[in-house]
């Protein structure tokens, strides 16, 4: 049953995306046929530097295995910028997994 859950004509933001449970998230929902906003700053786990290579390697995966999806390295502070680049790509949102976070023990 859980092989027929398609996202088909979705679009799914998914923050923190660039590893771990973000990852998993973006490749699953990428795998079911929605259109993908990978969210990440490619920081640190403590919130510092910055990196666009962590989003963008998840989305040469989504893409490489037939997905649709796109790269956003913005804060989720700017959370306005995130929808703008989900809007400019496919038009509409329809799924937000808010999993970014930073680790300060």
């Amino acid at each position: 049953m859980a092989n027929n859950l398609r996202f088909d004509g979705r679009v799914v933001i998914v923050t923190g995306a660039g590893g771990g449970l973000g990852k998993s998230h973006s490749l699953f929902f990428g795998s079911r046929g929605a259109s993908v906003v990978v969210n990440d700053l490619g920081g640190s786990h403590t919130g510092e530097g910055a990196s666009s290579r962590a989003a963008d390697l998840v989305v040469d995966e989504i893409r490489a295995a037939g997905g649709k999806a796109v790269a956003n390295y913005d804060s989720v502070l700017d959370g306005d910028k995130i929808i703008d680049t989900a809007m400019k790509a496919f038009g509409r949102v329809d799924i937000v997994i808010n999993n970014a976070g930073i680790l300060k023990d």
